[in-house]
């Protein structure tokens, strides 16, 4: 199965985007390896935590229906946990 390879953070000269991977890396969302995939394509690393950031942290979208969007991922992915 392919992989793709994370971008080590200390290859990234772009402050910004090195500081959306220590986020990522500290608080554990969105997911440091995910993040690390992005940074393959700085502008969608960028974009992508932008939109993250409005919509989880900025609470653009209520709680209850983060928790439910929650569920049905972890529904989709047959997640046990």
């Amino acid at each position: 199965m392919p992989r793709i390879s994370y971008v080590d953070p200390s290859t990234i000269r772009d402050p910004e985007l090195r500081g959306y991977l220590e986020d990522a890396r500290l608080h554990g969302t969105p997911r440091p390896e995910s993040q690390a995939v992005r940074a393959h394509q700085p502008e969608v690393l960028r974009h992508f935590t932008r939109t993250w950031n409005a919509v989880f942290k900025q609470g653009i979208v209520e709680h209850r229906t983060k928790e439910l969007c929650r569920v049905y991922v972890s529904q989709l992915v047959n997640c046990t946990y």
